[in-house]
């Protein structure tokens, strides 16, 4: 059940039987020449949203607004820093908890934003609870046969497939895979440690970081979706019980 699309008695009544929440958080950046602006938000709202279905769950409007500082040579890449960003996850934190909400599952979709996540909710964490919707083997799998290395860093296939399946394709012709990083690399730049915008663009002039996202097809990503609905409900109701 989405958070915005009920009346405050229900969420009252709702509170009565569950003090459980979803909160999603993503991003509205580039992400290479097929993936939708987007994808990290949708990724991580839709998924929240199926998972929900299945554990009888509310779900929060997403939080896409995010730390992206290194994509803003890429046009429509939407950014806000990430002290902005701590503070108000901080505050919709604060104001979920004082309506009696005391299991708040943040599913993230977008590695920039779990710093100042944990940051600024490092007392809170009794209460909060914070996933990444790749963190579950069951999806990992899934990636890991499909796209081995390929899955890379950014404009990922696993997350573009996720889209395909949900919202649209965006045609190519022929494109091919993007620069293979190394494996010391992809540990020196986790979390989005990415340079500054015009050298980030410049290194990687499509916008994909490792990632060979022509490899996605909608039918994985309907099985990596329902693969992750059913890992973060499964979570989610075991996190309700602690």
């Amino acid at each position: 059940m989405r958070l915005e699309l009920m009346t405050w008695p229900e969420v009252e009544a709702h509170l009565s039987t569950s003090d459980g929440i979803f909160l999603p958080t993503g991003s509205y950046e580039q992400h290479g020449p097929i993936g939708l602006i987007g994808t990290d938000a949708l990724c991580a709202q839709d998924i929240a949203l199926g998972a929900a279905e299945r554990a009888n769950a509310l779900v929060a409007p997403v939080l896409g607004y995010t730390p992206a500082p290194f994509n803003m040579d890429f046009p429509g890449t939407l950014s806000v820093s990430a002290e902005t960003f701590g503070q108000l996850v901080g505050e919709v934190v604060e104001g979920l908890i004082h309506h009696g909400f005391r299991h708040i599952y943040i599913l993230n979709g977008h590695g920039a934003n779990l710093a100042p996540i944990h940051t600024v909710l490092a007392d809170r964490m009794d209460i909060v609870r914070v996933k990444s919707w790749w963190d579950f083997d069951a999806v990992n799998v899934l990636r890991s046969e499909w796209y081995a290395d390929w899955e890379g860093m950014h404009a990922t296939p696993s997350e573009i497939a996720i889209t395909q399946a949900r919202y649209r394709i965006v045609e190519h012709q022929g494109l091919g895979p993007p620069e293979k990083l190394t494996a010391d690399f992809m540990r020196a730049h986790a979390g989005d440690k990415h340079g500054p915008p015009k050298e980030h663009r410049a290194r990687f002039p499509d916008g994909r970081v490792g990632s060979h996202s022509a490899l996605a097809t909608p039918q994985q990503g309907q099985a990596l979706f329902e693969a992750a609905c059913a890992a973060v409900a499964k979570d989610y109701t075991v996190f309700l019980e602690e």
